[in-house]
């Protein structure tokens, strides 16, 4: 792979829009350099075998399930709002029916 320089890391920088000043650039060379090298090592492994993944272990849902348990009643939930209409909170209008 070729050596990543001072002006790759200048372009890349205002592609992406953002100012580096010298000190910056010069340390960036470094650090860019540390990532694709690792990014081409994990190219190297990857083999055709090993199908794609999005997580190295398995996931499994942790959410509980959905069962019907006991809760506020509408009016214990409306009791503090400060306006309520047709059993819901009732908030004033932000846009414009336009």
């Amino acid at each position: 792979m070729a050596e990543l320089t001072r002006d790759d890391v200048a372009h890349l920088a205002g592609l992406a829009r953002i100012a580096l000043d010298e000190a910056e650039l010069d340390r960036m060379v470094g650090e860019l350099g540390v990532i694709l090298e690792s990014v081409a090592k994990v190219s190297e492994v990857a083999g055709e075998d090993v199908p794609p993944m999005s997580h190295p272990l398995p996931l499994t849902n942790v959410t509980r399930p959905d069962e019907v348990r006991p809760s506020l009643s509408a009016a214990e939930a409306l009791s503090g709002a400060p306006a309520q209409e047709e059993q819901r909170f009732s908030v004033p209008r932000i846009l414009d029916e336009d």
